[in-house]
């Protein structure tokens, strides 16, 4: 198996061109459904709230968005708008230190994220346990806490310009050891040309995968391809980022009953966001 740092390289050389190319071959845009977005039945028919990894500066990032009323746009992840400064403030910040709170980030951050639920189990008092990501907070319907939906039926992101890179490059992802797969079963994958030879075929490494979407299929242009291709090689660079610094800044927490825990980039954390 190769190491998280070994996998972080092959993120940083994948070619957007190869990337866009294995996009244009499968197809897609946005039909604004909202199924990405909210939550959904499970087999057994139990409903299970939406799901979607962010990473801590991310966090902070939808805070400002919030704030500053960030307009609304698609609901689906691969938007064409770009946004410089949430390109600029997601910059890695992995040196183990968590920065100060700004004023009133305390009760935002609740709003925007919450402790993935992997990892945590039912307590007598609510889930307890340790985790190692966030996701984004949902409503009391199990759906994002940032969608909304139109009179026509029609979803939409109410933070669309600052959406973290999960929805921006949905349904699509890389394989590759390290980094995570988004909910939605995979339908469809393309090889990369610079895919290494793997034992199990059921598990391809270097891949680009399709996740369920109405709208795979549907045609999308070069530009709009490459746009996606590059949202998704930096969401791989990311991920392997974010791995790799959980592994080196983890340390045991004395944890009580009841406790919840998230072990970050950035270290240890309450649910609140605030250092442990």
């Amino acid at each position: 198996m190769e190491s998280l740092e070994s996998e972080l390289d092959r993120a940083r050389t994948l070619s957007v061109s190869d990337l866009a190319d294995a996009i244009e071959s499968i197809g897609f845009e946005c039909t604004r459904c909202g199924a990405c977005c909210k939550g959904y039945d499970d087999e057994d028919g139990e409903h299970e709230p939406h799901t979607a990894t962010v990473f801590p500066e991310e966090v902070r990032t939808l805070t400002d968005a919030a704030d500053d009323g960030d307009e609304s746009g698609d609901s689906g992840g691969t938007g064409t708008t770009s946004d410089s400064s949430a390109d600029t403030s997601r910059e890695s910040r992995h040196d183990g230190g968590t920065p100060d709170p700004r004023p009133g980030d305390e009760r935002a951050w609740r709003d925007v994220a919450r402790p993935m639920p992997y990892g945590l189990h039912e307590g007598p008092d609510g889930p307890e346990g340790e985790t190692f990501e966030w996701a984004l907070q949902t409503d009391g319907c199990g759906d994002c806490t940032f969608y909304a939906e139109g009179d026509d039926g029609r979803g939409a992101c109410t933070v669309h310009e600052s959406r973290p890179l999960i929805c921006r490059t949905y349904p699509f992802s890389v394989a590759l050891a390290g980094t995570s797969q988004p909910m939605g079963e995979v339908v469809e994958s393309v090889a990369l040309p610079a895919r290494r030879e793997v034992d199990d075929p059921d598990e391809p490494d270097g891949v680009v995968r399709a996740h369920e979407c109405e709208g795979l299929g549907r045609d999308i242009s070069r530009a709009d391809a490459e746009e996606l291709a590059a949202a998704l090689q930096e969401r791989a660079v990311r991920e392997l980022e974010e791995a790799i610094a959980v592994r080196d800044n983890y340390e045991t927490v004395d944890r009580s009953p009841g406790d919840v825990v998230v072990h970050d980039s950035e270290g240890a954390k309450r649910p609140d966001g605030t250092p442990w």
